[in-house]
């Protein structure tokens, strides 16, 4: 029983020390994610919806710069196809901090551009998750997302839920 918890102990700490190289000042980190629950929102990750014979698609990714141990600031870019020849451009700007290096935090601004609207969507995002460090440079990172709109006359709050994609240079 003895090995057993000391194998757990070393397999945590092993993980918890990887995970801090990861999000050391100076390092990079490029992730994507799937959005379940809001996909026009400004959305700089992948998403593939079919709703009354209408398919929309999405893709995108965010980059960011680690200025402080496990604080990330972020910049994303991501194109949408509406179908019916409407398409946006969506970016994101924000910060993500890696609370005990594990457990991702995130504020941003999110905005679209899409073709032939009058009032462009944008929203502040809030989001909290869980970063699990697959491999030395690879992190799969589940977490909820609620987007503040900025424009509610035409455009709602909304819950997301993610799964996030990171690789950490």
């Amino acid at each position: 029983m003895k090995k057993v918890i000391l194998v757990a102990i070393a397999v945590l700490t092993f993980g918890f020390a990887n995970a801090q190289e990861q999000t050391a000042k100076g390092k990079w980190l490029i992730e994507t994610n799937t959005s379940f629950g809001a996909t026009h929102v400004g959305n700089t990750g992948f998403h593939l919806e079919s709703t009354d014979g209408e398919t929309t698609w999405g893709a995108g990714a965010e980059g960011g710069y680690f200025v402080a141990d496990n604080l990330a600031v972020k910049a994303g870019l991501g194109y949408e196809d509406f179908g019916h020849s409407a398409n946006a451009i969506s970016y994101k700007v924000g910060a993500k901090y890696y609370l005990l290096n594990k457990f991702p935090l995130e504020a941003s601004y999110t905005g679209m551009s899409v073709k032939g609207l009058d009032e462009n969507p944008s929203f502040i995002g809030l989001q909290g998750g869980y970063a699990w460090f697959v491999g030395k440079n690879v992190s799969v990172e589940p977490g909820l997302r609620y987007n503040i709109s900025l424009n509610d006359d035409y455009y709602k709050s909304v819950f997301q839920f993610n799964i996030g994609f990171a690789l950490h240079f």
